[in-house]
C-alpha cells in the first residue's frame, strides 16, 4: 500500500528576504497578486461586453507571456534555509507567513485576502468570500472552506513553533457559507499524542457556526523539513 500524501506547512520559518529579493520586489509581488485576484472576481462577478472581454483576455495573455520569459523560480530556493525558527507570536499579534502561501499569502493569485492573529491559545481569521469563490447561488464552494480551514489550522503551528504535515482533515458543513459577508474562522490545538497534533476549528457567520473541522497534524524534525527529506 502506498504511503498517504500529506500537506506540508512551512509556517514557523521566519521569512527574511534573501540578497536577490528586495523588500521592494516583495511589495510589488503582493500588489500584483492582489490585482490578479481582483481580475478573477471581476471576470466572474461583473457584466462586460464581448469586446471588453476579448481586450482583457488579449492583454492578460500578453502579460503572461512576458512574465513567462523569465527564469524559472523556486520559492523554496528563494527562502533562507538556515532554519531560523520564530518565537511564538504574542497575544493579538498579526501572524505572517510566506507571501506565496496559496490561501493566505498576499502574493498568491488564489488567496482569500485575510489576516490571522492570535487570541490566547487560538488563531483567528476574518475572511469574506467573493464572486469567484461562489459555488451554489450565494454560497461559497465547499472545497474553499476546507482549504481555508487547512490554512488557518497551519497558523496554530506558529504558536507551537513546530513544523508539521496535515495528516487528516475533516469538515462538517452545518449551513451554507455565504458570499459577501465577513466570516470568522477560529482554530486551536485540542490535544497531542506523540507526534500527532489534534486540532479543531469553526467557521462562523455573525456568531452562528456554519462549518466545523477536526484535523490531525504530524510534527516533523525541523532539519529534515528544511532539507526536504521529511
Amino acid at each position: 500500500m502506498s504511503e498517504p500524501q500529506h500537506t506540508a506547512h512551512y509556517d514557523p520559518l521566519v521569512h527574511v528576504a534573501p540578497p536577490d529579493r528586495t523588500d521592494a520586489e516583495a511589495e510589488v509581488r503582493a500588489r500584483l497578486g492582489r490585482a490578479i485576484r481582483d481580475v478573477g472576481h471581476a471576470v466572474v462577478g461583473r457584466h462586460a461586453s464581448v469586446d471588453d472581454l476579448q481586450s482583457t483576455a488579449a492583454t492578460i495573455e500578453l502579460l503572461a507571456a512576458q512574465l513567462d520569459r523569465g527564469a524559472l523560480r523556486n520559492r523554496y530556493e528563494d527562502e533562507p534555509r538556515a532554519g531560523v525558527w520564530a518565537s511564538p507570536p504574542v497575544d493579538g499579534e498579526i501572524m505572517a507567513s510566506h507571501d506565496e502561501r496559496p490561501i493566505s499569502g498576499r502574493s498568491s493569485p488564489w488567496g482569500l485576502d485575510f489576516e490571522v492573529h492570535r487570541e490566547g491559545d487560538e488563531v483567528v481569521a476574518v475572511v469574506t468570500m467573493r464572486a469567484a469563490h461562489e459555488g451554489a447561488p450565494g454560497r461559497s464552494h465547499g472545497g474553499l472552506v476546507a482549504a481555508l480551514f487547512d490554512d488557518v489550522l497551519g497558523f496554530v503551528l506558529n504558536i507551537l513553533s513546530v513544523p508539521a504535515f496535515t495528516g487528516e482533515l475533516t469538515v462538517r458543513y452545518e449551513a451554507g457559507t455565504p458570499v459577501g459577508v465577513p466570516l470568522e474562522c477560529r482554530c486551536r490545538l485540542a490535544g497531542q499524542e506523540g507526534r500527532k497534533l489534534f486540532m479543531t476549528g469553526e467557521l462562523a457567520d455573525a456568531g452562528r457556526v456554519i462549518a466545523r473541522t477536526t484535523a490531525t497534524f504530524i510534527t516533523i524534525d525541523p532539519e529534515r523539513f528544511l532539507a526536504g527529506t521529511a
